[in-house]
Order: structure tokens, then C-alpha cells, then sequence
């Protein structure tokens, strides 16, 4: 166990978070907000300390990276993150109590959008840019950045990279894991300011477009109104749908069109069965709703929009979808479960795994039928190892078992089953909204501070897809053999 080079890079870490929390400072700068200028300043000042004396201290005699150092890199990397970074809220006294801001920290890096807020309108300029800042860190990682511009000091940075990005299968688009890095947060830049620039155009002014660019690159959610996006033209309504899931497609599939490679583009399966099911999804909440508006042109906008928004774990609304009809409620209670393609910055449990868990029932029940045939389980038209396979039922166990203990241990809360089930299902699956009282226009403020720390870390451990918080707390991760 390389212990040195694990602090280490958890030093360049808060050091980096300590950079990044001077766009804050500058947005409370250009406002006019003194009292969160200094705020911000402490923060970024303790992050910078402690960043720097870590690496100072600690300085690794080998700097290779395992696949244990990656996975515990990881894991303590984020809850590192997530506590110096709700400590703006807490100096401003915007959001004071310590377990409401972690809650809307982690809800922010994780990329859920789950909050606490009652009176988001309230809240101050460089408060909100802060909430929607971390939704855009989170969503490619902020260990893919730190591979992206610092110097790469170890040859197997790959088990760092495979411990943050989601999916069953992580890979380089390059021989160099750094190149690789760059070209995943520069393809997410571009897209970025593409949508920033298109919501200008559509009406938001320059704050709401970057607070809204930055929410829906990360599939994030958070926004500047209690109503979500319900009071926005139809245009920036349609923009956002778009990107939604522009976001939750595979950005691997984007780099093969930069290069002029559309076959494999074409030819992936895991995209056709994204673009079927929302198809899929959004046609039946259409006709689902159009009794509520009696308008084919809203009903498809609303429908469309909510079903690219729970797919892609961003958690947006332009409608309270608890006053919908029972079928598109269902729909939705689905879709929690879903998220977008792996290699995106949605949530969920990804429509890789849904296909090789569907894929390897099939195989049994073939089996089961005729013992005697050997059959593999395929994606893209190539047999997956069994190692893989296995691996997908195990994480779905794991992911069931989750959402469950989740459920259990908040159910004392006076709340509805539908509530409170949604809730620890939202949690994980990183949507943000729920149903019944955490739906699109509720929250989880009323919620007491144990089951918001039990949701927080249902989050985080949404987030990393279980495993790197599960190896870095587990006795025997630490053992030197």
C-alpha cells in the first residue's frame, strides 16, 4: 500500500479545489458580495494550505498507482471535496446548519441536484454559481481533470480514471491516459459553451445561462428558481431536453466523431437502445398527458423534457409531475432506475449494465432449455468475459442492497412510502427529484439531519458506483499483503 502517494494526491486534489473555488470569488467579486468574497477567500486559502503541506509532507518514494491506491484515491478524494466545499455555505450563512450544507455539496459533486433550499431565489449570485460549479466538476470527475492538467507521474493512472468514471468497462481513447483526460474535459468544454451560448441567444441572461449550462453538462439540476425551468420560453426548454441528452450519451462516441469514425457511432447498440427508450418513454408520457394540457405541442414538450431529464439523471422540471395521471407517474418511478449510456455524466445504473443483465437472463434461460448449447453473452457483436457478466450481477445486487438499506433506515421519517421510497432511489441513481414530497417543486429540507447524512452518503456512494467507498473502508484494503 502505497500510503505516501495516496496522501499526496489527495493534496493536489484539495490544492486544485482550492483554484477552481476562485471562480466563485470572482462572481461574488463582479456582484458586489464583500461578505462572500471573504468567505470564498478563507476557503480557497485553508484548501491552498493544506493542499500544498500535503504534498509537502508526504512525498512518495514510488509514485505507481494499484488498483487499491486508485480505488481509496478515490473514495476519500470526493468526501475530501465535498466537506471543504460546503464550507462557502456555512461561512455565508446561507445554508448554516453543517449537515444541510454537506448535503447540498455532496447533492452538487455527485451530480444529483437533490436540495435543501426552500428560498432558492434568495440566495446570492456566487452562492448559486458555487451549487452548479461542482455539478460540472463532478459530472466528467475531478480526478480526470487533475490527470488532464497536471504533470502525469505514474504510469498506471488508468485504476484511477476506472475508479471514477461510471460504467462496467472503462478504457483509453489514447496510448496515454493523460491525452486521454484532456480530450474527455475538452469535448465537455465545447459542449458546455455551446449550450451557454444557445440559452444567451434563447432569452436567459449571461448568469442563468452559465448556471444552466454547467447544471445540465454535469446532469446536475440545480437552478436559479423554485419552479425549476417551468418559467423559461419553450426555446430554452428544448435546448435544454437536447443537451440533456446530448450528456447522457457516451463521450467516447463523440471523440470517434471528431475523427471521422461514425461506424462505430452507428453502430452501438447501447446509443439505439438510449434513443428507443426515450422515444419510447417520451411518446407514452405524451399521450399520457395531453388530457392535463390538451395541447399536443406543450404535452410533447413537457414529456420530452421530463423523460431526458430523469434518463439522464439531471433532475430539471418544467412541471410538477406528482399532478400527473397515475401511467406517466410509473413511467417516471421507472426511469429513476435507468440513467444514461456509460461514459456519460449521468447516473444511475446505466444502460450497459440493463442490456448485459437482460442479455445474461436470456443466456440462462437458454441454458436452462438446452444445457448442452454454449452460448456467450455479447455487446457491440463481441462475447463479453464472464468476469464482466459477473461482475454486472454482482453490482446490481449490490445496487439493489443499497437502495434498500437506504429505504429502511430513513422509513421512521412521518413521511409517504412513495416519498420516501423515491427518495433513497433518487439518492443513488443521483436524479435529484423524486415523488410526492420530493418531487420537481418540493425538497428535502424537511427530512432530520440523520437521514440527510444517510442520503448524503447514499449519494456519494451512488456516485463512485459503491465499490472505491466500499474497498477504502473495508478492514482488509489496508493490509500491506
Amino acid at each position: 500500500m502505497n500510503r505516501r502517494m495516496i496522501v499526496n494526491m489527495i493534496g493536489r486534489i484539495v490544492m486544485l479545489e482550492g483554484i477552481l473555488l476562485l471562480l466563485p470569488t470572482l462572481v461574488a467579486l463582479c456582484y458586489g458580495e464583500r461578505a462572500n468574497i471573504l468567505c470564498f477567500a478563507v476557503t480557497v486559502v485553508v484548501a491552498m494550505v493544506v493542499g500544498i503541506l500535503m504534498q509537502l509532507i508526504f512525498k512518495p518514494k514510488t509514485k505507481v498507482i494499484y488498483a487499491r491506491e486508485g480505488f481509496i484515491i478515490v473514495a476519500f478524494a470526493w468526501i475530501i471535496l465535498s466537506v471543504i466545499g460546503a464550507v462557502p455555505f456555512v461561512l455565508s450563512g446561507e445554508i448554516p446548519n453543517i449537515f444541510d450544507a454537506l448535503f447540498e455539496t455532496v447533492s452538487g459533486f455527485t451530480t444529483t441536484g437533490a436540495t435543501i433550499l426552500t428560498d432558492v431565489e434568495s440566495m446570492s449570485k456566487s452562492i448559486l454559481f458555487w451549487r452548479s460549479f461542482t455539478h460540472w466538476l463532478g459530472g466528467m470527475g475531478v480526478l480526470v481533470l487533475i490527470m488532464a492538467i497536471m504533470p502525469s507521474d505514474s504510469g498506471r493512472a488508468i485504476h484511477i480514471l476506472r475508479a471514477e468514471m461510471a460504467g462496467p468497462v472503462v478504457g483509453k481513447l489514447t496510448p496515454k491516459i493523460k491525452d486521454t483526460a484532456k480530450i474527455l474535459y475538452t469535448i465537455y468544454l465545447v459542449i458546455t459553451f455551446t449550450e451557454f451560448v444557445l440559452l444567451w441567444i434563447g432569452g436567459m441572461d449571461m448568469f442563468e445561462s452559465a448556471v444552466h449550462a454547467l447544471g445540465t453538462a454535469g446532469t446536475g439540476g440545480f437552478g436559479v428558481k423554485a419552479d425549476s425551468l417551468a418559467s423559461y420560453n419553450p426555446f430554452v426548454q428544448w435546448v435544454i431536453t437536447a443537451f440533456m441528452l446530448i450528456f447522457g450519451i457516451n463521450f467516447n462516441l463523440f471523440f470517434f466523431m471528431i475523427h471521422r469514425k461514425f461506424k462505430p457511432v452507428f453502430t452501438n447498440r447501447e446509443l439505439w437502445f438510449y434513443g428507443a427508450l426515450v422515444l419510447t418513454a417520451g411518446g407514452i408520457l405524451t399521450f399520457s398527458i395531453y388530457p392535463v394540457y390538451n395541447n399536443f405541442s406543450d404535452s410533447i414538450r413537457h414529456a420530452m423534457f421530463q423523460t431526458a431529464s430523469i434518463m439522464s439523471t439531471t433532475g430539471y422540471a418544467t412541471a410538477d409531475f406528482n399532478t400527473w395521471p397515475s401511467m406517466a407517474r410509473c413511467i417516471i418511478f421507472v426511469l429513476l432506475f435507468v440513467g444514461g449510456c456509460a461514459g456519460s455524466t449521468a447516473g444511475g445504473l446505466k444502460l450497459s449494465r440493463v442490456m448485459i443483465l437482460f442479455k445474461t437472463i436470456t443466456r440462462d434461460i437458454k441454458k436452462m432449455l438446452h444445457p448442452r448449447t454454449v452460448s456467450n453473452v455479447k455487446m457491440e457483436g463481441k462475447p463479453l468475459d464472464n468476469e464482466i457478466t459477473s461482475s454486472v450481477t454482482t453490482y446490481f445486487a449490490l445496487y439493489m442492497g443499497l437502495i434498500t438499506i437506504t429505504f429502511l433506515v430513513i422509513s421512521f421519517e412521518p413521511f409517504s412510502l412513495e416519498t420516501n421510497l423515491t427518495a433513497a432511489i433518487s439518492c443513488v441513481n443521483n436524479v435529484g427529484p423524486g415523488l410526492d414530497m420530493v418531487g420537481p417543486m418540493g425538497g428535502y429540507a424537511n427530512y432530520s439531519s440523520f437521514s440527510k447524512f444517510i442520503l448524503t452518503v447514499a449519494m456519494l456512494f451512488g456516485r463512485l458506483e459503491i465499490y472505491p467507498l466500499l474497498l477504502a473502508f473495508y478492514p482488509r484494503t489496508w493490509m500491506k499483503k
